[in-house]
């Protein structure tokens, strides 16, 4: 049986297509072609010719022209749409016409980079010619690194790299920084929030670099396709972009098949494992002989799925060893091996972490099943893209799990499949991540005292250093004058300097396994937590809080804990107020005093509350920016005469909106934290605050404040979705929690505004 077959008779299986929530056909789209531009170089293009490219995708053309224009531009297309050659293309010719120039590639991961620079290898070795293009990375040894800083032409590296080993080093560089001509940023979707945040400081340090050896590099940039690819770059480069908007690569036949498994617990929402469903899915396309890869959210599923389908394809002729698993801890070597069975066949099928989302290239796949919803569309997307890599039949079905952003998604599928939704959101002026890129700039170079970063006057900041004795000022100049040296106490993953450390106590010295912020740490580490880390479970047997230390161990319980944060939240400046039809929305800045005080141990599976405990640690004050929304002083009077209760529907509505708001700005659901107030002590109403989860905010807030209509309406939509009775996870939360009329109070709440509409 062939897939096409294979897909006919799941049409006609009535006890799947009855969990189908919708079964999208794209159809095939055929290539747009244009010619080389007549400026190439002819070994370039010959050499193109001889690899099979005839012509080139319009949007690569395109490309190539921009870039010879002296653009900087962003390139917003599908996996698969030969994105590498937008980029390759014009740095090669460049350095082909000037033997001099520099290019610098930036991947957000070492494996990407390991692959791309493999492409380029390919390239060069073809045209003859001696472009000498290296990985710099933390595996890169020291006899390397001196023959990459004094004579590489394409330098392939990721952000933290650049961060903490090329910029303070900037002097062993010159020759990079003096030539570059191109800088490079695949993947720019990848950038938001938090990393993103470091990420737009580090590429101001970068340009501040080249500028002081007299380079001003163009930016290519290329992202998944979201619906700001051009906002993003701009607010991650610092510079004007252009966006090269239509793809020209050809699309096969898709089927794209939205699948929620079965309700086993009504009452709780709980559906039928996400893994078991995923299992027979698989089960069923490996028996038409189809390649296909499995995506799953953390290791140990994708353990478990491999051991069930290796046991599945010796049933039907496939052996074990085409039958792989890929995700971080295995060797290189092992993940190289799998990623060539993929393109020579010789894997039939691959589960894997979203470790092969990104553009690693394992050839032409057949179908891809994803066990749970991939966090964003955009990364949904990506894994989808991995089956039907030509012009051939391929197959998608999406898995839901029993998630709240699952369940939005595999609900809404026109959300899914309309206009791209979400909007990546960072912000490079968040004070905290800024103030330690202007230590590592000042360390760099010395500041003027007229000197903008990025666009920003920063003599306030300095001043302030200088004060605290970190820098010195002494005429018109700011220097460095610490003994430490800066990039190496800023992580690029976490908003706050301060980190608690990890420990894996159960290995002889103990071994640091990971390290998270203050904040978090106080809800995830505390004493007698399960702390889960690369879905292995550790018992955290003690939170050391004055050496920033938590010592775990490995276990294997049942079980998972969740602290309770009580928080006092106080409004500081309301920074703009704008009027919804049913109340104002206003943004502004907050201060919160937290401490977490007990925690429950929820069981597995059920999320049954199993036990709970005391934590005992200090309060902490943090300041970050906050969306609020002030609703009428009167709608408290209003609901009680309908038998509803404000503060339920409230302490629903605050759930709910903290789970779908994520889906709309391309945060994970830890990003984001929200309170309701009955009256609030700043507005004197009734109060909803959703809130950066990080110091100073880094732009989620502020997005949520513009698209808080279209996310309303959303959440109103999802709420009247889902089947619980009076509440669960899913939607307002389990009813023991939010009240037993939270779900009730919630949904009027929700239609305040679309009744204030109709009645305008």
């Amino acid at each position: 049986m062939n897939l096409a077959q294979l897909l006919e008779q799941l049409k006609a299986d009535d006890r799947f297509t009855r969990q189908v929530t919708r079964w999208q056909v794209l159809p095939p789209e055929p290539a747009h072609f244009a010619p080389f531009p007549d400026f190439l170089d002819s070994r370039l293009v010959e050499v193109m010719r001889g690899r099979g490219v005839e012509e080139l995708y319009s949007h690569q053309a395109e490309s190539v022209k921009l870039a010879a224009n002296g653009h900087s531009f962003v390139v917003p297309t599908p996996t698969a749409s030969g994105k590498t050659l937008c980029y390759n293309l014009p740095v090669l010719n460049t350095i082909l016409e000037d033997p001099q120039a520099r290019a610098l590639y930036l991947f957000p991961t070492k494996a990407l980079s390991q692959d791309q620079m493999h492409e380029v290898h390919g390239i060069v070795g073809d045209l003859g010619v001696d472009i000498k293009t290296f990985t710099f990375d933390g595996d890169t040894p020291e006899t390397a690194r001196r023959a990459i800083r004094s004579s590489g032409h394409i330098v392939v590296t990721n952000p933290d790299m650049l961060h903490q080993g090329i910029l303070p080093h900037h002097t062993l560089w010159v020759k990079l920084f003096e030539n570059l001509k191109y800088v490079v940023l695949d993947e720019v979707h990848q950038y938001r929030g938090v990393f993103g945040s470091h990420v737009a400081n580090v590429l101001r340090r970068l340009r501040r670099v080249a500028e002081f050896y007299g380079s001003n590099p163009q930016f290519i940039c290329c992202s998944a396709t979201i619906a700001n690819p051009r906002e993003l770059a701009e607010r991650l480069t610092g510079l004007s972009m252009q966006e090269v908007a239509d793809n020209g690569a050809p699309r096969g036949e898709k089927h794209f098949i939205f699948y929620n498994p079965p309700v086993v617990n009504q009452e709780l929402g709980i559906r039928q494992s996400v893994i078991k469903t995923t299992r027979r899915i698989a089960e069923r396309f490996m028996s038409s002989g189809a390649q296909q890869i499995i995506f799953a959210r953390s290791r140990m599923r994708v353990e478990l799925l491999l051991t069930y389908l290796e046991k599945a394809g010796r049933r039907v002729g496939i052996k074990s060893g085409e039958v792989r698993g890929y995700r971080g801890g295995y060797l290189p070597s092992e993940r190289r091996a799998i990623e060539q069975g993929l393109r020579d066949g010789n894997v039939s099928t691959v589960v894997s972490t979203n470790a092969l989302e990104l553009g690693i290239d394992i050839g032409r796949l057949d179908v891809c099943v994803m066990a749970g919803y991939a966090g964003t569309v955009a990364s949904t997307w990506q894994q989808a893209g991995r089956a039907g890599r030509r012009q051939n039949l391929s197959a998608v079905v999406l898995v839901a799990s029993s998630s709240p952003a699952d369940q939005y998604i595999i609900n809404n599928p026109d959300y899914f499949f309309g206009r791209s939704p979400e909007h990546a959101t960072l912000d490079p002026d968040n004070l905290i991540i800024l103030i330690s890129h202007l230590k590592c700039a000042a360390f760099e170079l010395p500041f003027t005292t007229d000197e903008r970063y990025g666009e920003l006057r920063v003599d306030e900041i300095l001043d302030y250093l200088a004060e605290q004795g970190v820098l010195h000022h002494s005429g018109d100049r700011y220097h460095w004058m610490a003994d430490t040296y800066p990039a190496e106490d800023v992580s690029l993953r976490s908003a706050a300097p301060d980190n608690v450390v990890i420990i894996d106590q159960s290995v002889r010295g103990g071994l640091i396994i990971g390290e998270m912020d203050l904040f978090s740490a106080q809800e995830m580490l505390h004493d007698d937590a399960v702390y889960i880390h690369g879905a292995q479970q550790y018992h955290v047997d003690r939170l050391d809080w004055q050496r920033r230390e938590a010592h775990v161990q490995p276990v294997q319980v049942e079980y998972y804990t969740d602290a309770q944060r009580k928080s006092e939240l106080k409004t500081l400046t309301a920074d703009e107020t704008v009027p919804f039809t049913y109340g104002d929305l206003v943004v502004g800045e907050v201060g919160l005093v937290a401490k977490v005080t007990v925690y429950k141990k929820i069981k597995l599976g059920t999320h049954e509350n199993v036990g709970s405990g005391r934590v005992h640690l200090p309060e902490m004050e943090m300041h970050t920016v906050s969306f609020w929304w002030e609703l009428p002083e009167d709608v408290g009077e209003i609901m009680s005469a309908e038998g509803l209760d404000l503060g339920d529907g409230l302490k629903g509505l605050a759930h709910l909106l903290s789970r779908v708001a994520p889906v709309f700005i391309m945060a994970d659901p830890s990003d984001l934290h929200s309170t309701a107030m009955v009256k609030s002590p700043f507005t004197g109403k009734p109060t909803l605050y959703i809130y950066d989860a990080f110091p100073g905010g880094v732009g989620y807030a502020r997005r949520i404040h513009k698209q808080f209509a279209e996310i309303c309406h959303s959440a109103r939509e999802h709420l009247h979705a889902c089947p619980c009775e009076k509440g669960c996870p899913s939607c307002v939360g389990p009813a023991a929690e939010s009240g037993g009329t939270a779900r009730q109070a919630a949904a009027w709440l929700l239609m305040r505004p679309a009744t204030a509409v109709a009645e305008g």
